[in-house]
């Protein structure tokens, strides 16, 4: 289903039959990612919800934009807003992957009222040293370069070739193909200007926001992404209704290199609602 946005058009789709009686699971894949993502997990998650993904500008069937501005934060979230409002969702449950965590985070604390749960898959509240940060942002401008110059195919190696992903290297090479033919199948200017806009390093550090956000919290990360599991230890303590959980054997993206584990995680928390 494609709606317009600030008069960018954002695919979503229901996974399984919308019930207005149910709370709602909006599923937020992360960067190069698509709602596509998700279709072998929801199958397997509480029948008890309705289920809903989102194809984020720049990525899947959604629009890229040739402006910055129109891939930034404010839009991100107000995209998602407006899904909300014509799905007449007044509470959701946001789950969000890496990327999508970090939308997930923003819309919280721009619209607490409008959450009702978060699952937070290997994510950050940003960058609070200004050094790192412009070493980030020099980082994905390079980044977004090399992809309007280079392509998507030659891109979705270097991606897959970073040492974040390398425990999906155990993978076999039909996998990973697969993974990499769908990055493939982007917009070079939706994943450039993603990264331009929604860099980890312009986005707004977060931690001096979070106390608005009242609802429980799931942090999800893997046991062999040491980075983003010290920082989900440490951001779990900052709310009073928040739990981490710990995939054994998965890096940074766990509903993929352990789904079975991933959904189990995810199926103990949908039980508070």
């Amino acid at each position: 289903m494609i709606i317009t946005s600030d008069s960018i058009k954002i695919n979503f789709e229901h996974f399984n039959s919308f019930d207005k009686e149910k709370d709602s699971v909006f599923m937020l894949h992360g960067f190069t990612g698509s709602l596509e993502d998700w279709r072998v997990i929801y199958p397997n998650i509480n029948e008890g919800f309705n289920y809903i993904g989102i194809d984020i500008i720049g990525h899947g069937k959604s629009d890229s934009s040739n402006e910055v501005k129109d891939h930034t934060t404010q839009s991100l979230v107000g995209h998602l807003d407006t899904i909300l409002n014509h799905l007449s969702i007044s509470k959701a449950i946001l789950l969000g992957y890496s990327m999508g965590g970090r939308i997930a985070l923003n819309f919280a604390v721009s619209h607490s009222q409008k959450i009702k749960g978060l699952i937070l898959e290997s994510t950050s509240v940003g960058i609070n040293n200004e050094k790192d940060r412009t070493k980030r942002i020099k980082s994905d401008e390079e980044l977004a370069s090399y992809i309007e110059n280079e392509g998507l195919e030659k891109f979705a190696v270097r991606w897959m070739d970073q040492d974040i992903f390398n425990t999906q290297r155990r993978f076999s090479d039909e996998k990973l193909q697969k993974i990499k033919n769908r990055i493939a199948q982007n917009s070079k200017t939706g994943l450039s200007n993603t990264l331009r806009g929604f860099s980890i390093g312009k986005m707004h550090y977060l931690t001096e926001n979070l106390n608005v956000i009242k609802c429980p919290i799931l942090f999800i990360s893997g046991e062999l992404d040491t980075k983003y599991c010290n920082l989900n230890s440490e951001l779990v303590n900052k709310f009073a209704n928040a739990k981490h959980t710990i995939i054994k054997n998965a890096g940074h993206n766990t509903h993929l290199e352990e789904p079975a584990k991933f959904v189990s995680a995810v199926n103990q928390f949908l039980k508070l609602f």
